[in-house]
């Protein structure tokens, strides 16, 4: 009698999640352009502005997530992660061969393409990951896209952090490892994560919220530890490799998870007492699925139009008020972070900072925690009191808000707390908005409704970052600096600040309207599990 790792066991489950986790780990790759801008910049002989158009072909490559979002619906997660996988590969590898001298420089427009294939890489990654791990811990929805999120927002630290311990600051080896490291990690999923039955119990879904809670604080460890490794300077070679030798051992203990459920379910077939388990739990999951079967009449009785917080098919989604309240309510809180994100050098710069980099380290340890904390946060107050997901986002937008206007204040520190506020609240908003999609609109199509949604990236960035910060800025500019592109002092971005709180109060709005609206949606996803909680307790 071996020990068991199925995909569909509780192990196989779990070890599932874990190399998902992996995946969102090194997925923050289209983040890390900073790191060897200059030196595309030098070999290829670009202006500023020419590199600033690589920038964008990058995140350009997002928009294309719309076909990620189609495929997911009809192909198996081990297919999207494959397509992710080689897709980046191709993407980051040409601009390495490019940057390590073995091959001459491309034209610019192929290079425009090349970095547009490794932004979209990672939709394919995000996707597969997100959809299938939803679908899987369907009851925990809220600590799963913490968790995945979280990692997300971790994944440029991780990059940067342990490329410059192995390597130094050589921008080749740090493209080789974009190139190399995602591509083994996707292959490695592969054959461990698919879509498997959720979990059919109280029983299941209190042990679900357990482990999560332990990967929690094994991110936030991660968190921490990345963070004193940052702020702590310099450090010598030797220290730098130790370092990033424990970062790999914490990264790879979530395993204890999945080897904790083999050796447990190894010794329960072992007991006498395996027939008698059966004879409890196999009425119970009949039951569970009789149940199911009954939804699935009425949801099919429901031929013309879909109920919110039943299956949409992608038209029906897009056809309710609701879905439209949620992607404006997510335009406002990810497009003025984004242009928070994008300007913090040049923001610094006008603050009378020459060193921005604490700032975005604070920008992005932050967001972990907005992420993975609300998550769960969310996720505890549904099973306690019903309280409708989007009230969160309400509250983060309000706190951006806030936030904007302390930045435009200019007092002295006031760009640590927009920082920190800021990397919290975006936080929020991609955690929360990921698994309220789910709940409202369901699971069947959630891959191409996610995908939809994300389409406030690189139109957030557009509008905020690229017109309304640059414009602003440019004008201000022009005004003090004698026609000059460079402004020093708290007036440069202020109105940026102030339109942004006014955007972020319009966000509110839309998040509280939204949480009137779904009120029911909440409550009987409340009476859910409230009940089945209550039937767990009889059957013990």
């Amino acid at each position: 009698m071996g020990i068991k790792l199925s995909p569909a066991s509780p192990a196989g489950k779990w070890l599932g999640l874990v190399t998902a986790v992996w995946v969102q780990a090194i997925s923050g790759n289209n983040y890390t352009f900073s790191n060897y801008s200059d030196a595309l910049k030098t070999l290829m002989g670009l202006t500023q502005l020419q590199l600033n158009s690589l920038s964008v072909a990058k995140d350009v490559g997002k928009a294309f997530g719309i076909f990620a979002g189609l495929a997911s619906d009809r192909l198996p997660t081990s297919v999207i992660l494959l397509i992710g996988s080689v897709e980046g590969f191709v993407g980051y590898g040409v601009q390495w061969l490019v940057v390590s001298g073995r091959i001459q420089p491309l034209p610019y427009w192929a290079m425009c393409i090349f970095l547009c294939m490794g932004g979209n890489s990672t939709t394919w990654m995000n996707t597969a990951i997100l959809v299938t791990c939803i679908r899987n811990f369907r009851k925990n929805r809220g600590p799963v896209s913490g968790i995945l999120k979280g990692y997300v927002g971790l994944s440029t630290a991780i990059f940067t952090d342990v490329c410059s311990a192995l390597f130094g600051d050589d921008p080749a080896k740090f493209l080789l490892m974009l190139t190399v490291v995602p591509l083994i990690v996707c292959l490695s999923a592969m054959f461990f994560l698919r879509e498997i039955p959720p979990s059919k119990s109280a029983v299941e879904e209190g042990e679900e919220t357990k482990f999560f809670g332990i990967i929690n604080v094994i991110a936030i460890v991660i968190a921490l530890y990345l963070l004193a490794f940052d702020v702590t300077g310099a450090h010598g070679r030797l220290f730098s490799q130790f370092f990033a030798a424990i970062l790999l051992v914490l990264l790879a203990s979530p395993l204890l998870i999945p080897i904790y459920l083999s050796v447990k379910n190894f010794i329960r077939l072992g007991s006498e007492a395996v027939d008698v388990e059966q004879s409890v739990t196999e009425p119970l999951l009949a039951a569970a699925a009789e149940a199911e079967k009954k939804v699935e009449v009425v949801n099919q009785g429901e031929k013309r139009r879909a109920v919110i917080g039943e299956e949409h098919t992608i038209v029906e989604a897009v056809q309710t008020v609701d879905f439209w309240i949620l992607f404006g309510s997510f335009l406002c809180g990810v497009g003025t972070g984004l242009a928070v994100m994008n300007n913090m050098g040049q923001m610094g710069l006008a603050l009378g900072y020459a060193d921005v980099s604490m700032f975005v380290s604070l920008t992005s340890i932050w967001g972990f925690f907005g992420r993975i904390l609300s998550g769960s946060v969310s996720e505890y107050f549904i099973k306690k009191a019903g309280t409708p997901r989007p009230v969160w986002n309400a509250a983060s937008q309000i706190l951006m808000a806030v936030g904007y206007v302390v930045m435009a204040m200019a007092m002295p520190g006031s760009l640590y707390v927009g920082s920190i506020v800021v990397g919290i609240c975006y936080g929020v908003r991609l955690a929360v908005t990921v698994p309220t999609a789910s709940e409202l609109f369901g699971l069947k199509y959630y891959g191409l409704i996610y995908n939809i949604l994300i389409l406030n990236l690189p139109l957030g960035s557009f509008l905020f970052s690229g017109l309304l910060a640059g414009f602003l800025y440019d004008a201000q500019a022009t005004s003090t600096a004698g026609g000059g592109n460079t402004c020093i002092g708290a007036h440069c971005y202020r109105l940026v600040f102030v339109v942004m709180a006014i955007v972020c109060v319009i966000g509110f709005a839309l998040d509280m309207l939204l949480c009137v609206r779904t009120k029911t949606v909440y409550a009987k996803i409340y009476a859910s599990k409230k009940s089945k909680k209550s039937s767990s307790n009889i059957v013990q």
